[in-house]
């Protein structure tokens, strides 16, 4: 029962990084056209870093190998150049008329959401089946 429990929490791991995934994705979206930031810059696209970190040893202890969680390690800004945009109209244009627009690519950053998205639903459904096996467990055992 305890292997079950285990599994659930490993995937609860995983959706809170899916949901830190999510809303820096929504950040990016939000920010697309965003030429000028606190910095004095265009905004700069974020993306999170997922790492693995070891269990609590008295969590897995009488387990076979490692077993790891994860969680958002940073968030980091995308080192891409911003895009250069002809816009002489712009309060934001350069002297020959160029505007500098944030890295933000909307179409990866919907890629990136639906990848998120799927991975979030994936997670649901292992908890979803733990949760199902811990009850035929209890229903075998009554």
């Amino acid at each position: 029962m305890s292997s079950l429990i285990q599994a659930m929490k490993i995937a609860g791991t995983s959706l809170r990084a899916q949901r830190s995934r999510m809303n820096t994705i929504s950040s990016n979206l939000a920010n697309a056209e965003t030429t000028k930031t606190p910095d004095g810059g265009p905004y700069k696209r974020l993306d999170p870093v997922f790492q693995a970190v070891p269990m609590r040893f008295d969590e897995h202890l009488g387990q076979l190998g490692a077993v790891e969680e994860v969680e958002v390690g940073a968030i980091v800004e995308d080192q891409k150049p911003a895009r250069l945009v002809y816009d002489p109209g712009h309060p934001d244009a350069n002297a020959n008329g160029y505007v500098a627009m944030p890295n933000v690519n909307v179409v990866q950053e919907m890629v990136d959401m639906v990848s998120a998205s799927r991975s979030y639903e994936a997670s649901t459904s292992s908890i979803k089946a733990a949760k199902n096996m811990a009850r035929a467990a209890l229903d075998i055992a009554s």
